[in-house]
């Protein structure tokens, strides 16, 4: 599959908690897809919810993922041409953003509570990731508008998106094609309580910061239909999209901040090496027929699209208690 002639990749992840196995298989596919075409790598801390991000949490990802064996070329620590590299310091960039949509007439604000949306059926979980917007407050007229914002109602900003098909060539999962109706409908650019929304910061950070490769978890695929419908109405050109397998615990969840035990950092202080968690993450990967520690430099000119596993998967106790077998042997 044909990739752009210079690859610029990132890791964007959020200080919302310590870095996890499951952190770590993400950054890890996503360092060697830009690393194996030579291209470069950008660190980005995706820190806009100031509710859940901590200064602490961001210290702790540049160390664990320099720990792991993972390096990037332009970030908060080092700077770049592209910076600020957190996104907290980009909100100037953001309402740029946001005015130029203003301006082409696809910005309405929309005054519905979460309690509102939550019983509007067919949108049981609406926030920046989930279930689709059902227009509400689409065609609100301007008298209803300023009646509803004199009440007291705070009103969250949402992108009247076009009707569109929107259709890109995945790098894992091959063609791809949705409706923005089907992939959120009208989606928050900014919050009631004046937080950027997630779409919009990404779409505009990638764009702006030269990204043409994003490899993630395909728990995101949904957001990048709107990532995708942002960056054609601010005029940019879009990357190219990777949704790679997640990794998931035995009961077949999700790897999240909840599974403490599996931080990186709770790992190294109970004497695991980073090269042994490389090797395991190689072996789930595709990328290696056994778990035997490696770095992950000597896992670049093994990686490829077609090598890498399509199928979720799963860490067993055996796996874990193998990581801790041969961290008190060492």
């Amino acid at each position: 599959m044909p990739v752009p002639a210079a690859v610029c990749g990132r890791l964007a992840p959020s200080p919302t908690g310590y870095a996890h196995l499951g952190n770590a298989w993400a950054f890890l596919l996503a360092w060697l897809a830009a690393r194996s075409c030579s291209g470069r790598v950008i660190l980005r801390l995706e820190d806009i919810d100031p509710q859940r991000s901590r200064q602490e949490y961001a210290r702790a990802l540049l160390e664990d993922l320099l720990w792991l064996g993972l390096d990037w070329d332009e970030g908060p620590d080092v700077g770049g041409p592209a910076g600020p590299y957190t996104q907290s310091a980009r909100e100037h960039v953001y309402m740029q953003a946001l005015e130029r949509l203003e301006a082409a007439g696809r910005v309405y604000p929309c005054f519905c509570t979460r309690r509102e949306l939550r019983l509007l059926a067919g949108a049981p979980h609406p926030d920046d990731r989930g279930a689709p917007y059902p227009g509400t407050c689409r065609s609100l007229d301007t008298a209803r508008r300023t009646a509803l914002a004199a009440s007291g109602r705070k009103a969250t900003l949402r992108l009247l998106c076009p009707e569109q098909q929107l259709s890109f060539m995945d790098l894992a999962l091959g063609p791809q094609c949705f409706l923005l109706a089907e992939s959120g409908g009208d989606f928050a650019l900014r919050r009631s309580d004046g937080v950027w929304a997630y779409q919009l910061a990404v779409a505009v950070d990638d764009a702006l910061m030269g990204v043409t490769q994003v490899v993630r978890g395909r728990d995101i695929l949904s957001s990048t239909p709107r990532q995708l419908a942002l960056m054609q109405l601010l005029q940019h050109t879009a990357p190219q999209y990777g949704h790679v397998p997640l990794l998931l615990d035995e009961y077949g969840e999700r790897l999240a901040k909840r599974h403490q035990s599996l931080a990186l950092r709770a790992l190294r202080a109970q004497g695991v090496e980073a090269r042994r968690i490389t090797g395991l993450l190689a072996r789930l990967a595709g990328l290696a027929a056994d778990a035997r520690p490696v770095s992950p430099v000597e896992l670049i000119e093994r990686f490829s699209w077609e090598r890498l596993t399509r199928a979720d998967q799963i860490i067993y106790r055996e796996d874990l208690r193998s990581l801790f077998s041969q961290a008190m042997t060492s």
